[in-house]
């Protein structure tokens, strides 16, 4: 059964994160469905890109049980899995359409990432957010580049290092989201920022899209998935990850500083 449901209306193209059950939470077959979706869209006809989930929950990350597994993958196998988010992240940040995230519920960790690549959020009142990896003793590792460009290391850094959450009026303050409206409101928002897309050039704003690439390149580094791989199996992000699914704090060791 697929994970990702594509509807159209037109030329707007809707892509539904299908996992309600599990919070729309991200598994490799899941992430490399939607990044083959992405990548096909621009080719036939497609002008506006709309992404949300399933449910009342936008995207609560990733899987917490797929990562648990990476205990048991080498190394090799770890930094292969890892480069799965990658490759969806810079299909979506490659993609020459305008990106608008519809974010109908809570957008964590990786969610939060799809977030931030999106060019314009719209997001309900309710919506919390949270780049929350720290409080499973992983890293925001391959969402960083584009979290950065987004809303810059001065709100970055407090917000990775803690793995708060935080509510929509904060995120819409430090340009995470574009726009926050009551539930009732939000298919009228978002059809809105459709009709501001299309009154503009398709190539321009693909142009454009690239420009800002380009501009802001120097953000990109090449090993994430190796740094992701690395942590991810280590003894304190099992932990992490154990704490969470077995819902208790996690044991965090004294000398587990990262190096």
């Amino acid at each position: 059964m697929s994970a990702v449901s594509l509807s159209r209306n037109g030329v707007v193209a809707t892509l539904t994160l299908d996992r309600p059950a599990a919070r729309n939470a991200l598994e490799p077959a899941m992430m490399i469905e939607l990044r083959d979706l992405i990548t096909a869209l621009p080719q036939d006809g497609t002008r506006v890109l709309i992404l949300t989930g399933r449910g009342d929950i936008f995207c609560a990350g990733a899987d917490v049980e797929w990562m648990r597994r990476s205990a048991e993958l080498t190394h090799e196998q770890n930094v292969a899995d890892a480069a799965v988010m990658r490759g969806l992240l810079e299909a979506l940040d490659a993609c020459p359409l305008p990106i608008i995230a519809r974010v109908n519920g809570h957008a964590l960790g990786g969610g939060s990432g799809l977030v931030a690549i999106a060019d314009t959020a719209v997001c309900v009142s309710g919506a919390r957010f949270g780049f929350t990896e720290a409080r499973l003793g992983l890293i925001p590792a391959t969402i960083s580049p584009y979290v950065l460009r987004k809303i810059g290391p001065g709100h970055a850094q407090p917000l990775f290092t803690t793995g708060a959450r935080f509510g929509a009026e904060r995120a819409l303050r430090i340009g995470l989201v574009q726009e926050v409206c009551e539930p009732d409101e939000l298919e009228h928002r978002v059809a809105d920022a459709v009709l501001a897309y299309l009154e503009c050039g398709p190539s321009a704003i693909a142009e454009t899209k690239r420009l800002l690439r380009d501009a802001t390149a120097p953000l990109r580094l090449p090993d994430l998935p190796e740094r992701l791989a690395a942590v991810r199996a280590g003894a304190e992000a099992q932990e992490g990850l154990a704490a969470f699914l077995e819902k208790r704090k996690p044991r965090w060791a004294p000398d587990s500083n990262a190096s």
